[in-house]
């Protein structure tokens, strides 16, 4: 029996993932009669972690549907801001560490796995801990114990930071993370952490925080500047009512 034939056509945004002959408009894909769409589309290179609303015919459609031939697929990208079940918190893979830091920056909850643990327990602790698995890695996005996740369309940290704060409009808190370990942070006084400062630091500043996890101290030394760009700049474009000020 012939397989049926249908024919299938991508969102702009999703056309990284899918061969070029099929970044140009509707093409023709040939299914086997038994496979969900979930299932054909991922087979065609797109995770599904990127899929947002799916037409058949013009009509919605869940992943489960079978294809029928001569079918006209929409494939369309998720919405942005995407909603999230529960607090948005995230998970993200050991290629990820600059995206972490700078999370944590924010006051976002963002874990991280250095070393490597492997893909089938980062999905298992995106699961356990429903926490949104951040990762560039499209096979780890497409095992099935994933709980949700996101590809990160950039190499480059600030774009990273951008594409996550744009797609999922978490809440902003900046510096009350530790960006070392995702602690916490408290104010410290100075006489409580003098140990762990070195004699320049303890004449040339006052204020300081401290990781409520790892103990990690905190002040608003050299490098500071620079975070309160990145800082800033996510406050300009993406900040919440509530959010901290540095």
């Amino acid at each position: 029996m012939e397989r049926p034939e249908i024919w299938i056509s991508f969102a702009p945004e999703l056309h990284l993932f899918v061969a070029s002959a099929r970044r140009t408009g509707r093409s023709a894909v040939r299914t086997d009669g038994a496979s969900t769409l979930g299932h054909v589309v991922e087979s065609l290179g797109v995770p599904l972690t990127e899929v947002g609303t799916l037409l058949v015919d013009g009509r919605p459609a869940d992943t489960s549907h079978i294809p029928r031939g001569s079918e006209e697929i929409e494939v369309r990208s998720v919405a942005r801001p995407q909603p999230v079940a529960g607090p948005t918190r995230f998970l993200l893979d050991v290629h990820l560490g600059t995206l972490t830091r700078r999370l944590r920056l924010l006051g976002i909850d963002a874990a991280y796995e250095n070393p490597d643990i492997g893909d089938a327990a980062l999905a298992a602790r995106s699961a356990a801990e429903q926490r949104v698995l951040l990762s560039r890695d499209r096979g780890l996005l497409r095992r099935r114990e994933l709980w949700a996740g996101a590809y990160v369309y950039s190499h480059r940290p600030a774009d990273q930071l951008r594409d996550v704060l744009s797609r999922f409009a978490p809440p902003l808190a900046p510096w009350t993370r530790c960006t070392a370990c995702n602690g916490t942070l408290r104010p410290a006084a100075k006489e409580t952490v003098h140990r762990q400062l070195l004699d320049g630091t303890q004449h040339a500043y006052d204020a300081f925080a401290q990781c409520t996890a790892c103990a990690q101290v905190y002040w608003r030394g050299a490098h500071h500047a620079r975070l309160n760009e990145i800082v800033d700049e996510a406050l300009r474009d993406f900040g919440t009512p509530g959010a901290v000020p540095a």
